[in-house]
């Protein structure tokens, strides 16, 4: 008997629906003008705020690591097309699109990013540690690997309520190496937990290329060996993240257990603000940009589709606006209180 699930409406009442184990033909089409123009509106509001926050950090006002997320947009926004509330999220370092593509206010990410108690961890999580219950955000870890256990401990909160809910573990091409994440494949496969494991897959672990790290020709085969399905992705085509990223869906609300995205992507800054990336020729980084960037892919398939340019122009003054207001909103909230060092530091039962 499938188990059913409940599921949360706009107005806040429950209602059940069973699990299915079939995909709606429907969203194999290509989507309309409107949801296309969602997508660019969600992958240019993450590169506007990843440029915003790389000129802050210049000017000192971001202190500690900052790892940008430019160039890799339609991994996230793809893939938040897929999902639907209620399933969980959970990334590593490089999070500010995954925060703001879950719906988090580019006020509070941006706050948070300065030190400020305006941020979604009152200024005391910087970068890599702000979290948001509410939007089903569960971090921003900065130790390589680690959310992966965490979040197959989100799969197993999953099936354990007799949800169909999924997790969305992000990890990076350079985390695939490490032994829990090996542990966690097997975990997930051997209790069928809903968990997705999407390797974002950008070339390069810190300045390491993966092809000279990583043995086999795709990480999408590493699960193969605890029967968890994989497949590669083009991480620059936001339609084709959303469409792989609806099948890995469906197999974890089926009930067949976890699944594996490999998301071929690129990163167009260094591994953090402190990485010139010299490892790479300047040569390749601008043949991605010119001929595969995610954003400017997108805008040419909404033209083709009927998009009318100058309402994207207008998009792109309104993004431009919010992500302003978000770093003035950040430069005027005050520093945290000393006080705020004992507080969300332990909870008594």
């Amino acid at each position: 008997m499938a188990r059913a699930a409940r599921k949360t409406s706009s107005s806040g009442s429950t209602t059940t629906r069973k699990r299915s184990t079939k995909t709606d033909a429907s969203k194999a089409q290509m989507p309309s003008v409107e949801e296309l123009t969602k997508y660019y509106r969600d992958m240019l509001l993450i590169r506007r705020f990843e440029e915003k926050a790389g000129q802050l950090y210049g000017m000192g006002l971001i202190g500690g690591f900052c790892h940008l997320y430019i160039g890799q947009e339609a991994v996230v926004v793809g893939m938040q097309a897929a999902i639907e509330p209620g399933d969980s999220v959970i990334t590593a370092y490089r999070d500010h699109g995954h925060m703001l593509a879950c719906g988090m206010e580019s006020r509070g990410v941006m706050a948070e990013l300065t030190g400020r108690i305006g941020g979604y961890s009152r200024g005391k999580g910087g970068s890599m540690h702000m979290f948001s219950r509410e939007k089903d955000f569960f971090g921003g870890h900065g130790i390589v690997g680690a959310q992966v256990s965490i979040g197959n401990g989100l799969g197993f909160r999953h099936k354990y309520e007799g949800t169909d809910r999924v997790s969305l573990t992000y990890m990076g091409d350079g985390a695939t190496n490490q032994g829990q994440v090996y542990e966690s494949f097997n975990m997930a496969a051997l209790w069928k937990l809903p968990t997705i494991f999407i390797i974002e897959n950008n070339k390069y672990g810190m300045g390491t290329s993966q092809a000279r790290a990583a043995a086999g020709t795709s990480l999408a085969e590493r699960g193969h060996g605890y029967g968890i399905p994989g497949v590669q992705v083009d991480g620059m085509d936001v339609l084709a993240v959303k469409a792989a990223g609806e099948k890995a869906v469906a197999h974890c609300r089926a009930g067949k257990g976890p699944y594996i995205l490999e998301i071929a992507t690129y990163r167009y800054r260094g591994h953090s603000m402190s990485d010139p990336a010299k490892y790479r020729s300047k040569d390749e980084v601008t043949k991605m940009r010119q001929e595969h960037d995610p954003i400017d892919l997108l805008k040419k398939v909404m033209l083709e589709q009927g998009a009318d340019e100058d309402a994207l122009k207008k998009v792109d003054r309104e993004i431009k606006d919010i992500i302003t207001d978000a770093a003035d909103f950040a430069q005027q909230s005050p520093e945290p209180d000393p006080a705020e060092l004992y507080t969300d530091v332990l909870v008594e039962a």
